[in-house]
């Protein structure tokens, strides 16, 4: 499309109603181990699966209200889109795995040192997958990570696993969820469609064949939990979703580390997990890092 005087400007700037829905988002998301906690008795699987059969019909709702079913429509016809579209939803299938058996096993602490590291590991990712070229700053806060994950799998003996599994799926995901030509709501409804199929099959084993799920045979308690994990799924991320576009990148890169902030302090005050000596290091090491990439990150929107 050519320029010309009567298209519309865009504005790269921050819109208040923006920040009120991308703050919404990161708060929902910094209280959600408190949810996953809740339902921690059950297997990470099957909270899995009912969080990919709930979050299907909001998310379908959505799209119905936006009047963008024909672009799921299209989508449908497209074995490149669809293959794509599964690729991103075993990634965050993935990611939700992991998250949620952290929480449930006192893993808390891990859960945020992964979404701290997260940031960092896109740009590494920007440099090897799409050769962007790296500043000496943006050099200096992913060595600062990687120092911090050295620190954790000496003190272990062995990789931090849990913060590595979310840094990395969670990455991989937003990496290849840009190459999907959909807007992300729908990208959404078309993943946990792919989802609900395996997810289907999965819960109705556990609830006619092998007698182990809590839908319904354990209490009114779970099976409401278990519907709630569609709520708690889906309305941050289209919360989110519809924020994102109205803040610069920079404003979002500054307050995606609200939710991690939140894990941490929940993981230590509510969880009572404990910090130990090598976290005590690593985390100061990730703070430092991501310091530097905030830095590098509101300079580069100022000078442009």
């Amino acid at each position: 499309m050519s320029a010309n005087a009567s298209a519309p400007i865009v504005k790269n700037e921050d819109s208040p109603r923006g920040f009120a829905f991308a703050l919404t988002a990161y708060l929902l998301w910094g209280f959600l181990p408190i949810y996953m906690k809740a339902v921690a008795h059950i297997s990470p699987a099957e909270v899995i699966a009912h969080r990919i059969l709930w979050s299907l019909p909001l998310a379908g709702l959505v799209l119905v209200v936006l009047g963008r079913t024909q672009d799921i429509h299209t989508a449908l016809r497209s074995p490149r889109m669809l293959a794509m579209a599964a690729l991103t939803a075993a990634l965050i299938t993935v990611n939700w795995g992991t998250y949620v058996w952290a929480i449930g096993s006192g893993h808390a602490i891990d859960a945020a040192l992964g979404y701290f590291i997260n940031p960092l590991f896109s740009i590494f990712l920007g440099a090897v997958v799409l050769k962007e070229r790296l500043q000496p700053v943006q050099i200096a806060a992913i060595a600062l990570a990687g120092l911090a994950v050295v620190v954790l799998a000496l003190d272990s003996g062995g990789l931090p696993w849990v913060s590595l599994t979310l840094t990395i799926s969670w990455g991989l995901y937003a990496l290849f969820r840009k190459t999907l030509p959909l807007g992300p709501n729908q990208g959404f409804f078309l993943e946990v469609l792919i989802l609900s199929v395996p997810a289907l099959f999965y819960v109705l084993y556990l609830e006619l064949g092998s007698g182990e799920g809590h839908f319904y045979r354990t209490g009114w308690a779970d099976t409401a939990l278990l519907l709630g994990c569609g709520i708690v799924t889906a309305v941050p991320l289209m919360i989110y979703a519809n924020g994102a576009k109205l803040l610069r990148l920079s404003t979002i890169g500054i307050m995606q580390y609200i939710a991690p902030t939140m894990i941490f302090l929940i993981a230590i005050f509510v969880f009572h997990e404990p910090l130990g000596t090598a976290r005590m290091i690593a985390f100061p090491l990730i703070w430092a890092g991501l310091f530097l990439y905030s830095w590098a990150t509101l300079k580069g929107s100022r000078e442009r």
